[in-house]
């Protein structure tokens, strides 16, 4: 299921996560008849490897997404990758470039629209300890905080030698 899980396996299948199991059997059935090597014998040899690169790829696709539980472990995967990609960060701004708000414990970052960007102290600590083992010395370590008035949002960065306002 490896080498599968990079590709989309809805895709592969012409199909949507929110489809049936039939519907994903008819849509296997079409492109398996579509690109069966028995099929394509008179056409090109190029074309013949692809059609059968093709088959085999829609074969994959529907030996897990066929089965109630290797479908249930590839959606979580799905979604679990989904939920590691990046933001569309608007820019990079340094832990000490905010402003720290000592009644309130946080730091902030004034957007443009003129609302804020704003993390706790907790949680840089938090992210700090969690990081303390894979981060080497001199590395920077960060995090994407969205603006609480607008969609922007900002990677929020400091160095592991950077310690937090309690600490200092």
């Amino acid at each position: 299921m490896c080498e599968a899980a990079e590709k989309d396996l809805y895709a592969v299948l012409g199909a949507s996560p929110s489809d049936s199991v039939q519907q994903l059997r008819h849509r296997y059935q079409q492109l398996a008849l579509q690109y069966h090597p028995d099929r394509l014998g008179g056409v090109c040899p190029s074309e013949a490897e692809s059609g059968v690169k093709k088959f085999l790829e829609v074969d994959a696709a529907w030996r897990i997404l066929s089965d109630q539980n290797s479908r249930r472990k590839y959606d979580q995967q799905r979604r679990a990758q989904e939920m590691k990609q990046d933001w569309p960060v608007d820019s990079t701004v340094f832990l000490e470039d905010m402003t720290w708000d000592k009644d309130e414990c946080v730091y902030t970052y004034y957007c443009r629209c003129g609302g804020g960007f704003n993390i706790s102290e907790e949680e840089t600590q938090k992210i700090q300890d969690d990081e303390e083992e894979e981060t080497k010395e001199g590395q920077h370590r960060g995090v994407v905080v969205c603006c609480d008035t607008c969609s922007l949002s900002v990677y929020i960065t400091w160095s592991s030698q950077t310690k937090t306002q309690s600490l200092k």
